[in-house]
């Protein structure tokens, strides 16, 4: 049972997040060569896309009716509209896609997190709640390595939004029948009381938030990076995959290493790890850099993931639905600046890289935030 549950969640964080939010970015480079895009308008794209998932993530959070109707909508919206991606051809219509498929992601995001974490917990198996986390790196290492064929047959923008979008649709069909059902998410008259937010809880949402800022540009760009620095070459097509790959290696490190330390102090120490990755995306040159890029802030985009949940479950038990909600919409809003100041540097500097400076700085301060508590940083001034 808790297995199914794992891999039930699991897949849906690959369909919602690894192909329905994060296939666009191996789509970057081809939809601007088809002319349907440029570097500041996929940065605006992007921007939608995150706006969508602010949305959805604040909605979830707040929902007391049609909750596992919306769980559904997020799932089968996030498939139907990446098939439908196939037919847009220019930046609005790309931006009002990625704006519901936002949405979407929001929905799935939260509310899988909320019923994984609560029915894993009560079946005595909390630790497999790490493991969902590996979905969206799993989802991203897939669509990497369908972009990789995908360029290799010299396909185009909308035939690759079908395959990605045959390939969701194939995954939710295996797992569809384990998905919760109506009163199982939400169970009228069982709220908690109202969640006070501690000075912890407050410092790990501006981290979370900073988290999703940082992480956000080499997300979104890492691609179009390696493709203008080695136009044709093989290396470029991997870096996305890469990036996938080593987000699943660090969901397992992290389980590995789950008794080092604290949430909050591993936390911190896999924000710094991505801030030197995106600042070597920046200055370090040649492959080296992207690779050392790719490897830093994949390894530790789940992780963040995984850790503030986990460090937000700690400071606030009785809440594990709302807090992911709030913490979702702190990560969303930070993913909404970096597009937005990734557009604004193209358009003043033509040149990306110094939005990938303020990047690495928010997530230097991000981790800053989260390594002590707030009994520690008293002890300490003591």
């Amino acid at each position: 049972m808790a297995l199914r549950i794992a891999l039930s969640g699991f897949v849906v964080l690959i369909v919602a997040m690894g192909i329905g939010r994060f296939a666009f970015t191996p789509q970057v480079p081809l939809m601007i060569a088809a002319g349907q895009l440029t570097l500041t308008s996929a940065g605006l794209v992007a921007a939608m896309n995150y706006l969508g998932y602010l949305v959805g993530a604040w909605d979830a959070m707040r929902a007391h009716r049609f909750v596992e109707t919306r769980l559904w909508l997020g799932i089968v919206g996030a498939v139907a509209l990446t098939l439908l991606s196939a037919a847009a051809d220019n930046a609005v219509v790309h931006g009002l896609l990625r704006f519901v498929i936002g949405c979407m992601s929001g929905w799935s995001m939260v509310l899988i997190a909320a019923w994984t974490n609560e029915r894993l917990g009560q079946l005595g198996k909390p630790g497999l709640s790490a493991a969902v986390f590996a979905g969206p790196g799993a989802g991203i290492a897939l669509s990497g390595l369908l972009a990789v064929y995908i360029q290799a047959k010299s396909l185009s923008a909308g035939a690759a939004w079908q395959i990605y979008g045959v390939l969701a649709l194939v995954l939710i069909a295996l797992i569809a029948r384990y998905l919760p059902r109506a009163g199982q998410l939400h169970r009228p008259g069982s709220a908690p009381e109202p969640l006070r937010l501690t000075a912890d809880l407050k410092r790990l949402v501006w981290s979370y938030s900073l988290a999703g800022f940082g992480y956000i540009l080499p997300a979104t760009f890492l691609s179009q990076m390696a493709a203008v620095r080695f136009p044709g070459s093989l290396f470029a097509q991997f870096v996305w995959p890469i990036f996938g790959a080593a987000s699943v290696v660090g969901i397992a490190l992290s389980i590995a290493l789950r008794h080092t330390s604290s949430a909050n102090r591993r936390l911190a120490i896999v924000l710094w790890l991505q801030g030197i990755g995106v600042l070597a995306a920046w200055l370090l040159p040649g492959i080296g850099g992207l690779l050392t890029g790719g490897m830093l802030v994949g390894g530790g985009f789940l992780c963040a993931v995984q850790l503030s949940l986990l460090y937000g479950r700690e400071l606030a038990p009785d809440h594990a639905r709302y807090m992911a909600g709030l913490l979702t919409t702190g990560y969303a809003i930070g993913q909404l600046v970096g597009p937005v100041t990734s557009a604004l540097s193209t358009w003043l500097t033509h040149r990306l890289e110094p939005a990938l400076g303020l990047a690495g700085i928010a997530l230097f301060v991000g981790g800053a935030l989260v390594w002590n508590r707030q009994a520690e940083r008293q002890q300490q001034l003591q």
